[in-house]
């Protein structure tokens, strides 16, 4: 049984001793900072993202390095997740990309504000969280719910255009895809160059609006889509080969 000297000694000795060790974790959490936050890419438009961020209140439903509300997606990692070209496109519209389903308030950002919080939130997804968020599996929730038909046409390479202006998160096509356009009845493309001639498509995708008033695609070009990409998409929609 120690003596009360000894237990004054034990006690005062091992507050000393953890006292350092937190005191050197703490330096060295604290030298570690600025590359684990990536501090040297905090840019003006990244700081004008956040004043955006935190003056609509968006921590209000949207979770970010694991804190805030619960009511809408956690977006830490959002740019990896979706691209930044699916993400102008929501930000201008959120019920244009899920009509019915979206509660997103419709903030009416222009395209410079859009672009700051795009870069806040690029900034946010290269902070060192040590892997979190993990990854979502949003390969699978784009799945179609039923195997690819007989004949179905098979695509050729897919233009990263076609996947970052969410052109298959809506449609289809060799039974991948359109998650979200089964809601909204958007077509599979698998064989729209027997529906529509190439030039029809062409117009179809640079004015959805003007081709059919009521419909719920949205207006991409040239905000999204430049008119090299459309060509793009367009050229690759019409160069599918029948499946062998």
């Amino acid at each position: 049984m120690l003596s009360k000297s000894q237990a004054r000694a034990f006690f005062f000795g091992g507050t000393g001793v953890f006292a350092i060790a937190f005191l050197a974790l703490t330096y060295d959490s604290m030298r570690q900072l600025p590359n684990q936050t990536k501090a040297h890419n905090i840019t003006d438009a990244v700081k004008r993202g956040k004043h955006i961020w935190e003056s609509n209140n968006c921590m209000g439903c949207h979770t970010l390095f694991g804190e805030g509300a619960y009511y809408a997606p956690e977006l830490t990692k959002v740019v990896d997740r979706r691209g930044k070209d699916w993400m102008k496109v929501f930000l201008k519209d959120p019920q244009a990309m899920f009509p019915g389903q979206r509660k997103m308030v419709q903030y009416h950002f222009q395209p410079p504000q859009i672009d700051d919080v795009i870069a806040f939130l690029e900034w946010c997804g290269q902070v060192d969280l040590n892997g979190f968020p993990a990854k979502p599996p949003l390969a699978q929730k784009l799945q179609a719910t039923t195997p690819t038909a007989p004949g179905t046409l098979l695509p050729k390479p897919v233009p990263a255009i076609f996947t970052t202006a969410a052109c298959i998160g809506c449609h289809s096509i060799a039974g991948e895809g359109g998650a979200a356009g089964a809601l909204i009845g958007a077509p599979p493309l698998d064989e729209v160059s027997k529906r529509r001639t190439r030039e029809e498509t062409t117009a179809w995708i640079r004015d959805p609006q003007k081709s059919k008033p009521d419909t719920k695609m949205p207006d991409l070009v040239p905000s999204v889509v430049s008119e090299a990409q459309l060509t793009e998409i367009v050229n690759y929609l019409y160069s599918a080969t029948p499946k062998p």
